[in-house]
């Protein structure tokens, strides 16, 4: 998640950012899961996945650099297509966070299950995960003084560890383990198969969605910023990609069940010292990314209650310390409901799902608004309408991998959130409040 910046970035630390934001628990608890579906072929999912989420970056950058207000998905569709529909996005990106607070700690407890496989259980799983969300509502109470230190150290730990899985473990990789085209033997279809390792790949892509959000923070946006996505999501799939490589050369058919799948391949080569180092710095990353996380969401609902008039007053009430603790306890609230699943692999599907939410409205942002007079030019698209309609055919795609359990569920979000909206709107037409947000972010 992006970190607090208080001077604008340069190219290097706009890379780096990019980076941070994208690489979380999913290299490092995914690559088992896409092999035993998809085999070898987990190795082409990864940068093609990359690649194709690249075209829905690029909508993102050419509307960061026409709207360079904070907010990414829901500031484009407030712009292009009006408050109502601005505000269900936000609950939807609002939303985002929630999940993936409970996604990385879904994940964090997932990987504890090596070590004390009573969390194998749903009632230990969830005491231990309810544990880790309150720690982390009292580290919130304190502040959000340390945050930097915590980013910092969560980067340098899982891109260390990632760099020397890949670095040492390639001269240790077995040719004859590297002829599994197509996964486990199994009844459902090899399309099937695909679409949803695809679905998992994409999930570890989704983090980019971040950096359009700096955009203001950035030295000449317009051109920085796709240079950035370019290269971040160039360079993270060819990390994907490489990491998997090493994964499977390394451990063979037996990665398809591994719980931790990058320390089971490293101990094949360094032993129980490799496995420990490898859990540990994920461990450490996926707590890091959890507790940045858990700093920024209720400061989401906080935003678009305060700053833009688009959720009830008292969500943008904070504390002496700046803490938005409405916001905060309804968020912690939501995020329980969540970990109640007990499964890391619906939280992530829940990410992409809500993802593709925010993705469909900012591409069609990006058609609408490619040539309106009242904006600044910015990054033109090249190919004209070519991109959006590519990553429009992509986050179509998308849907395959995603259950009917979930749209249903988005559809009830929607509705719910529709309720609130009116009800919120007649509160305050009611007391005399201001229900737009400024002009500023709306230009017209």
């Amino acid at each position: 998640m992006a970190r607090s910046t208080h001077k604008q970035l340069n190219a290097l630390s706009i890379f780096l950012l990019g980076i941070d934001g994208i690489i979380g628990s999913g290299i490092f608890l995914m690559p088992s899961r896409v092999y035993a579906k998809l085999g070898d072929l987990s190795m082409v999912v990864m940068p093609l996945a990359g690649i194709a989420i690249l075209s829905i970056a690029l909508c993102f950058a050419n509307l960061a650099s026409k709207i360079p207000g904070d907010g990414g998905a829901w500031l484009y569709t407030y712009t292009a297509f009006g408050r109502f529909a601005g505000f269900e996005i936000g609950i939807f990106t609002w939303l985002l966070g929630i999940i993936t607070m409970a996604t990385e700690i879904s994940a964090f407890v997932t990987s504890l299950r090596s070590l004390f496989p009573v969390l194998n259980q749903h009632g230990p799983y969830l005491i231990t995960a309810l544990g880790i969300l309150a720690a982390l509502t009292g580290l919130n109470l304190m502040g959000s003084g340390f945050m930097d230190w915590v980013d910092n150290v969560s980067t340098i730990t899982k891109v260390g560890v990632l760099v020397a899985f890949v670095v040492i473990g390639l001269f240790f990789i077995h040719p004859a383990n590297l002829g599994n085209l197509t996964g486990s033997p199994a009844a459902t279809p090899l399309f099937s198969r695909f679409n949803q390792g695809f679905g998992m790949v994409f999930y570890m892509f989704t983090g980019f969605s971040f950096l359009p959000i700096a955009a203001s923070k950035m030295k000449n946006p317009e051109k920085m910023l796709p240079r950035a996505l370019i290269s971040v999501l160039l360079t993270t799939a060819g990390l994907y990609l490489v990491v998997q490589l090493t994964a499977i050369g390394v451990a063979g058919s037996g990665l398809a069940a591994a719980n931790v799948p990058i320390a089971v391949a490293f101990s094949h080569f360094a032993g129980t010292v490799g496995y420990d180092l490898a859990l540990m710095g994920m461990l450490i990353s996926i707590l890091g990314v959890a507790l940045s996380v858990s700093f920024s969401t209720p400061l989401i609902a906080s935003s678009l209650a305060s700053e833009h008039q688009l959720l009830p007053r008292t969500l943008g009430r904070q504390n002496k310390r700046g803490v938005p603790l409405q916001s905060l306890i309804l968020s912690v609230v939501i995020c329980a409901l969540f970990l109640l699943s007990g499964n890391y692999l619906f939280l992530a599907s829940c990410i992409v799902f809500t993802s593709f939410v925010q993705y469909v409205p900012t591409i069609f942002a990006a058609i609408k608004l490619r040539h309106h007079s009242k904006l600044p030019v910015g990054f033109k698209l090249p190919g004209g309408l070519t991109i959006p309609v590519l990553a429009l055919l992509v986050t179509m795609y998308l849907t395959l991998s995603i259950s009917v359990t979930l749209v249903l569920t988005g559809l009830g979000i929607f509705l719910v959130s529709a309720l609130w909206y009116l009800y919120d709107d007649r509160d305050r037409k009611a007391n005399g409040l201001e229900r737009d947000i400024s002009a500023k972010d709306r230009p017209f």
